[in-house]
């Protein structure tokens, strides 16, 4: 299910105080009081809802990818994950067997799954 964001109520509500009050000009009285009265009360369910924040700096320290199989395309595929703020950590998805590893540290220049085996990459220096 969606969630309904402040900005979504405040955004429709303008845009039906504005048709409405567009309505009303063009002598579309009926249509331009419900418009307006349904902008109104938008706007006003978009003032009184409390904004929405993100994760929490725990979750977003404790984040992972889930373990899942990537399809083959030629060759093993594999996901690396490397947060930009302290502390510097590394995931990497094993895309042939669904293995995460989680390390310190940005990302290695080799890499052989510790489930399976594979090595999935291998930078040359």
């Amino acid at each position: 299910m969606t969630r309904l964001s402040r900005e979504n109520f405040l955004i429709t509500g303008f845009v039906c105080i504005f048709f409405g009050a567009s309505m009303s000009v063009a002598n579309l009285g009926p249509m331009a009081l419900t418009v307006g009265l349904f902008g109104i009360v938008f706007f006003i369910v978009g003032m009184s809802m409390n904004r929405q924040v993100g994760l929490s700096p725990e979750a977003i320290a404790g984040w992972q990818p889930e373990g899942e199989t990537l399809r083959d395309a030629g060759r093993f595929m594999y996901r690396v994950d490397v947060t930009l703020d302290e502390p510097i950590r590394s995931s990497i998805l094993c895309g042939a067997c669904g293995h995460v590893h989680v390390q310190d540290g940005s990302k290695p220049s080799s890499f052989t799954c510790p489930n399976c085996g594979v090595q999935l990459w291998e930078e040359e220096e």
